[in-house]
């Protein structure tokens, strides 16, 4: 699955100062799962690398990222200072966020540079949106008409890919 869960596993455990123990706690994993990820013998199954992301409160992507694209995470952050206080001012918009979306929304920029007050605010609603729309087409996807939401979504792909 992914090569680079080890590094990103080792990355959030010296982050947040966990232990071992404690990540199979956290994420209800054994600890022989979870020595097995850091010791990087094979690569994890999706449901272990979905258990680490639901347990550390992390989006299961952050064990796909290559490490060496953090250091434009944090350049990001540093470089659209605005969006720390959109974040402190508005949290109730902040619900359920991974840091993998506030990495997203750092890494926006507007017009001629960083983000606005009021940019960083209308890409919080549009990425809240887009998260509710994923929701829906996840459990639409999960229930009886998984069919033929699909066969929309496929129709509606077409249409777009087509076009552009």
């Amino acid at each position: 699955m992914s090569i680079y869960a080890r590094e990103n596993l080792l990355r959030l455990m010296a982050v947040r100062g966990l232990t071992l123990g404690r990540v199979a706690e956290q994420t209800g994993l054994h600890v022989r799962t979870v020595r097995g990820v850091l010791r990087g013998d094979k690569k994890p199954h999706a449901r272990t690398l979905h258990r680490l992301a639901e347990g550390l409160g992390v989006d299961v992507e952050e064990f796909f990222v290559e490490p060496a694209q953090l250091v434009y995470r944090r350049f990001d952050c540093r470089t659209n200072p605005l969006v720390a206080g959109v974040i402190e001012d508005h949290k109730e918009l902040f619900h359920g966020w991974t840091e993998t979306d506030f990495d997203e929304l750092h890494s926006r920029v507007g017009t001629g540079g960083a983000l606005t007050a009021e940019g960083a605010l209308a890409a919080v609603q549009q990425m809240n949106r887009k998260r509710e729309l994923h929701e829906k087409l996840d459990l639409l996807l999960e229930s009886s008409h998984a069919e033929v939401a699909a066969g929309i979504l496929n129709v509606l792909y077409e249409k777009v890919v087509v076009r552009e």
